[in-house]
């Protein structure tokens, strides 16, 4: 049976990877290490569909080294012996281990010591951050890189690779309009697996291999109805929900989260969302936050159609909570002076003095610890010299909690004032 179109199509060498500039562009990490053929262990982790397994299979074509599949979630350890053996034979084998963070602890004390004597180079796929999700033996002894999500315009290089190359992409003529692949590249968020799924049922499913903007979106069984020809309108219609949350009008604010939700772009709402309750609600209502990381959480994992029911209560929570910029303008003053002033001394009282000859060089001497002191409070300077007399944040009133941390505020430096 004929593979399909995304498997058809996967790299042979690292000049046919789709993006990922920063790891295998000219002169980049992974790019020098084929080149080299000096090869070692690494994580990738990213989104669904932007490159792990296609950068694995491309290392181990450029590199003209043996390349093997595993699923640690799927596969058992009879699998990963037979391979260990075949690395023994060969001298050097390439493993793609797909879903590495669910690794279970016979897998990872079988695999270890092949990555310590080079047999197996390991090249782990994760969606899940492995500084979190990935057992230190493991992350100990590999390098860890992030893949970048893929914009519509590499995607758009995925979609012409598979119609223009006769070989491996349609053995056919296939004419595709223009709108039709900017809803494939725009609705498939970056993700070049679904995307050449789709185009693959797109083209076989339509007559005479002719796919207009309609096959496209009865292919993704996405409505075309609110379709951006241009790209521009998804970012307006971001900032138009912003800017309507920002401004407490709750019924815009609803109306333009529809429009992204009938364009079926659940992820950046969700994350436009948090931003939005950090930057414009903030301190005025900091519940907003939590709110808004747990509806989105939710939305994210339910799906749509039903994330809109999470998504609702959050964007009436933000667009009728209190404002305040207050916290986040106030970081922006202190990184002003950074640009302004560079890197100043810290306070010798402040500075670490837990290791042996600190208190021979002034370190951590008359320091004083404000638990010791009533109200947990005690005047002594903080800030370096040039800032002593800096004052950052200014709250913006609004809310009872911003309330309460300005006069908690007020009363320390009323205290100050009062130093004799």
């Amino acid at each position: 049976m004929k593979p399909n179109l995304a498997r058809r199509l996967r790299p042979r060498s690292i000049d046919d990877i789709i993006g990922q500039r920063h790891l295998v562009g000219e002169g980049m990490i992974i790019r020098r290490m084929v080149e080299t053929k000096l090869l070692s262990s690494m994580i990738l982790y990213g989104p669904p569909g932007i490159g792990k397994t296609s950068i694995a299979s491309a290392i181990a074509g450029t590199a003209d080294t043996a390349f093997r599949t595993f699923n640690a979630t799927s596969d058992k350890k009879t699998k990963l012996q037979e391979i260990a053996a075949e690395a023994q034979f060969s001298g050097q084998l390439v493993l793609l281990l797909d879903e590495i963070h669910r690794l279970d602890k016979p897998k990872q004390d079988f695999l270890l010591p092949l990555l310590e004597n080079g047999e197996i180079i390991l090249i782990g796929a994760t969606t899940e951050n492995p500084y979190f999700s990935v057992v230190p033996a493991i992350r100990s002894r590999v390098q860890i890189f992030e893949l970048k999500p893929l914009t519509p315009e590499d995607i758009k290089i995925a979609i012409n690779r598979a119609i223009l190359d006769k070989e491996r992409g349609f053995d056919f003529e296939v004419t595709l309009d223009a709108d039709a692949e900017q809803f494939l590249a725009q609705k498939t968020n970056g993700d070049v697996r679904a995307t050449l799924n789709s185009l693959e049922l797109a083209v076989l499913s339509s007559k005479n291999h002719h796919v207009t903007l309609a096959d496209m979106a009865n292919s993704l069984q996405q409505s075309a109805a609110t379709f951006d020809k241009d790209g521009d309108a998804h970012y307006d219609l971001l900032s138009a929900l912003q800017k309507s949350i920002r401004g407490s009008d709750v019924n815009a604010s609803l109306h333009y989260a529809a429009r992204l939700i009938a364009g079926g772009d659940l992820q950046s709402l969700s994350r436009r969302l948090i931003v939005i309750a950090y930057e414009d609600i903030g301190l005025a209502n900091p519940d907003a936050a939590l709110h808004t990381i747990n509806a989105v959480s939710a939305a994210e994992k339910i799906g749509l159609p039903e994330a809109r029911i999470p998504i609702a209560n959050v964007i009436v929570d933000l667009a009728l909570s209190p404002k305040s910029n207050a916290s986040y303008t106030a970081l922006d003053k202190a990184i002003a002076d950074l640009d302004k002033h560079g890197v100043l001394q810290i306070p010798p009282h402040l500075q670490d003095g837990h290791y042996s000859g600190a208190k021979k060089l002034g370190r951590s001497e008359n320091y004083h610890y404000p638990h010791a002191y009533p109200d947990h409070w005690v005047d002594q300077q903080y800030l370096p010299d040039p800032l002593k007399h800096v004052n950052y944040f200014q709250s913006d009133g609004l809310g009872k909690y911003e309330r309460a941390l300005q006069l908690r505020l007020d009363d320390i430096n009323q205290r100050k004032r009062k130093k004799p």
